[in-house]
């Protein structure tokens, strides 16, 4: 009888000490933060970027392939006026496919580049995603060209302040610029890079575009 006794102990004991280990090894494991991001695209439509256009929605698509199923996005078509295009699923590749043709046609009568409207709005829409409880970042696609009327275009001045902005309400918001030409880009770096420092702004002609777009996905945590 004793013996039994003292079996149950140890082995109720051995219990007791598995438990506690266990314990303490779930206590320890870090759960995974993940964030779901709200990626803005603004995509240049205008008749200056029209040969690299058909290139540049191949790259959409695929980093929409690269984001996860609980991301969201939005597309903002950018030419003489800017204006929501898209928001919804990364992966649906059919309803993107459609509005990306529809909307992205050239126009003879649309000459100008309202970067600074589409760029006020992606701003504006990351903020908004934030506050759902998204990872925000806006990638802009085009030569960053100014035509048209000034008004419309970005200023270089107030749009470091503006990014900021956004920073303060998400610390983790990324940029990318891709396709402009490196004296554009260069331009972001020095107005930006101050801000959001080299991991979470990403700048690229086209003939590094691939590279740039793997740095924009870890900047996204993933």
């Amino acid at each position: 009888m004793n013996k039994r006794l003292i079996i149950l102990g140890i082995i109720v004991l051995a219990l007791s000490l598995v438990c506690k280990l266990t314990w303490k090894g779930l206590k320890s494991i870090k759960l995974d933060d993940f964030k779901p991001a709200a990626v803005i695209f603004i995509v240049d439509s205008s008749a200056s970027n029209q040969k690299d256009l058909p290139e540049q929605k191949k790259l959409l698509r695929q980093i929409c392939n690269m984001l996860d199923p609980e991301d969201k996005i939005k597309i903002i078509r950018v030419s003489e006026d800017a204006y929501l295009i898209y928001e919804g699923e990364p992966f649906n590749g059919s309803n993107i496919n459609k509005v990306m043709n529809e909307f992205t046609k050239y126009e003879k009568k649309d000459y100008g580049t309202a970067y600074g409207v589409g760029m006020k709005k992606a701003l504006n829409y990351a903020k908004d995603m934030k506050n759902e409880g998204y990872l925000p970042a806006v990638v802009t696609i085009g030569d960053l060209e100014n035509e048209g009327a000034s008004a419309k275009q970005i200023n270089w001045e107030t749009l470091p302040n503006d990014v900021k902005r956004v920073q303060q309400l998400a610390p983790d918001f990324a940029m990318m610029f891709l396709y402009a030409h490196p004296s554009k880009l260069d331009l972001v770096k020095d107005k930006l890079s101050p801000i959001l420092g080299e991991n979470k702004l990403i700048v690229s002609p086209k003939q590094n575009c691939d590279k740039a777009v793997r740095r924009f996905v870890h900047a996204l945590d993933r």
